[in-house]
């Protein structure tokens, strides 16, 4: 059932609890911590205007890192509210915590269209533990409820499930916000029923991290594009050799099903036909989580199904990447969640970005819906300069796979149904 959005409820004078996605990327520089990026701060933007406008007193939490349920200063999200203050162009005020009697006060001093940034709801424990508790201490201060943080949906936490439960029980109401509601249409609805051909590209590392989207997507997708290590088992599963490559040989059997059963339905499932391979060396180094630190050497391309035994497959090859870019341009409908490789080198990005390319251009040129899933797909696009010329980026990670597996977010569960 369709939910509540913003747009529903009426604000003015109203302390609204905004969820938001401030779990922005952070580093020290001269002692102190500064945003690396702030576009999950922009994306609430036209939430947050629309509820100024609508004269709303507006109550933001978040959360920062995984500070475990202790106050850590490098996971203060005090320096989001001075770079939300000039890119919203008015003051906002901080709180040095998420409840107590000092933010139900200053809560309370609000005034019509004025912004309030609670400190990081994880410097409770029960906010992860969704504790009732908790949850009834934050919702002490809100009369209405807005989830703008797609992100987070997928976390049954106080502040993304349990405060919407007390506002709701009161009466008040709980709503999407704006990017909320644009996450629910492009990964829903728009995927419901596809203008096709409705083409999927699936990359990343592991088979058993998205074999649940395969398998529903096998419902409806016309092609399945597949790139990344994952695609690495589904050739073991064809009996060829994969070298040191990444593989899960415990996912063999469901890759085998996913294969049988685009066989099926007809689906066509393409693998790539040649790899950019190199060779990994070991440095006798280690990183900070105590694992070897290897060296990939004599990176060069592969144009056999068979990888050789010494070497490792890091990327699709030029003539996969052709293939692939072909069916992308005739497609109508694009969902796209996976980088092609490990892109973040060099080396082993050109497969991603011809990808990227083509999907959009299939987008600019052909009118094609493009829908990117989050996570890595999305750096790469904002990599290759791309960003903004695809119908759509979702903000999610674990999120976006959760929901295209066709799991109920409980971020979205606890909003109000619209009658």
């Amino acid at each position: 059932m369709a939910k509540l959005t913003v747009r529903d409820l009426s604000v003015r004078g109203k302390r609204v609890f905004v969820r938001v996605d401030y779990n922005v990327p952070m580093a020290e520089k001269d002692g102190q911590m500064v945003i690396n990026d702030s576009t999950r701060i922009k994306e609430t933007l036209p939430t947050l205007r629309l509820l100024i406008e609508g004269g709303a007193r507006i109550i933001l939490a978040a959360h920062l890192g995984r500070p475990d349920g202790k106050k850590e200063s490098s996971m203060s999200l005090r320096p989001v509210a001075a770079k939300l203050a000039d890119m919203i162009g008015r003051p906002v005020a901080f709180a040095d915590d998420c409840v107590g009697d000092r933010v139900e006060k200053t809560a309370g001093a609000l005034k019509d269209g004025d912004i309030l940034l609670l400190e990081n709801t994880r410097f409770h424990a029960g906010e992860e533990g969704n504790d009732s508790a908790f949850a009834a201490q934050l919702g002490k201060i809100a009369d209405l409820y807005v989830n703008d943080a797609f992100g987070a949906a997928h976390r049954a936490h106080a502040s993304t499930a349990g405060v919407a439960q007390v506002v709701a029980a009161r009466g008040g109401l709980c709503a999407a916000g704006l990017l909320m509601e644009r996450e629910l249409k492009f990964l829903g609805d728009e995927l419901e029923s596809p203008a096709r051909p409705f083409v999927v590209i699936l990359g990343g590392a592991k088979v058993s991290d998205k074999i649940q989207v395969i398998d529903r997507l096998l419902e409806k997708a016309d092609m399945i594009l597949v790139g990344g290590a994952m695609a690495y088992t589904f050739r073991l599963v064809q009996g060829y050799k994969t070298g040191k490559s990444l593989v899960e040989p415990d996912a063999t059997p469901v890759a085998a099903r996913a294969l049988a059963k685009a066989a099926d339905r007809g689906v066509r499932f393409l693998l790539p036909s040649d790899n950019i391979i190199a060779t990994p060396v070991n440095t006798g180094k280690l990183n900070k989580k105590g694992k070897p630190v290897f060296e990939f050497q004599n990176a060069r391309l592969n144009d056999s199904l068979d990888i050789p035994d010494d070497a490792e497959g890091f990327d699709i090859g030029p003539s996969t990447a052709r293939r692939y870019s072909e069916v992308i341009r005739s497609a109508k409908t694009i969902l796209w969640n996976g980088p092609m490789g490990m892109f973040e080198d060099a080396r082993f990005a050109e497969g991603t970005h011809e990808v990227a390319k083509a999907v959009v251009e299939a987008t600019q040129n052909s009118g094609a819906k493009s829908i990117i899933g989050g996570g890595d797909s999305v750096k790469a696009l904002n990599q290759a300069g791309l960003g903004d010329k695809v119908t759509f980026m979702s903000t999610g990670g674990g999120a976006s796979l959760e929901f295209l597996e066709g799991a109920v977010l409980p971020g979205v569960a606890a909003l109000s149904d619209k009658k």
